[in-house]
């Protein structure tokens, strides 16, 4: 894990998404200033984790992690929005639930939503960067229970398997099953299942 940033600018928070490209579900973001004092070891790209060390490490991420913050879009406002303008304005949600205002932010990807402190993109930041990385974990953890919740309500996507994603069974099942009330109607493979239902 990369460390040799600059962190002379204070309080560092790092925000990350997780589910930009599912057809299914909110998209949900983190922010996260880990403390200095509390050293979590093992964080990484949450998609590299297994799904037994990510849980352990969200519970150990909300334990010892100065602050905090999981936020989202739903999925009416990533069809009013767009995804991009969602995920941007799902990450100023979560920056804005931190109990503690950071001085510096570092968002995972090519670009920062506006913020009201300074903040710098860092392309792979999940892997460069351990609040980045701690943040990619709290979403993605979050974002899986919550998308396997649903699946015991809407059953025959597979979305307990794929969480959303257009995999071949979730395009099939959209075809014979239909479109849920979580699925993003502005995302083509959906409004294709609308129109062959119409």
């Amino acid at each position: 894990m990369q460390t040799a940033l600059d962190f002379s600018q204070g309080l560092i928070a790092g925000v990350d998404e997780v589910g930009r490209g599912p057809l299914f579900g909110r998209v949900v973001t983190a922010a996260v200033i880990l403390d200095p004092s509390k050293p979590i070891a093992g964080l990484a790209d949450s998609k590299v984790l297994t799904e037994k060390r990510r849980d352990a490490l969200y519970e150990q991420i909300r334990a010892d992690a100065l602050s905090y913050c999981i936020a989202w879009a739903s999925v009416e406002e990533i069809d009013r929005l767009n995804i991009l303008h969602g995920t941007m304005l799902a990450m100023q949600r979560a920056v804005a639930g931190l109990h503690v205002q950071p001085d510096f932010v570092y968002v995972d990807g090519n670009r920062c939503p506006e913020l009201p402190m300074p903040s710098e993109p860092v392309v792979k930041g999940d892997s460069k960067v351990a609040c980045i990385s701690a943040a990619s974990i709290l979403a993605k953890v979050f974002r899986d229970r919550e998308v396997i919740t649903l699946a015991k309500e809407y059953p025959g996507y597979g979305l307990e398997k794929h969480k959303g994603y257009p995999t071949k069974q979730h395009l099939e099942a959209l075809q014979t099953l239909g479109v849920t009330p979580f699925h993003r109607r502005s995302f083509k493979p959906v409004q294709d299942a609308l129109k062959s239902t119409v």
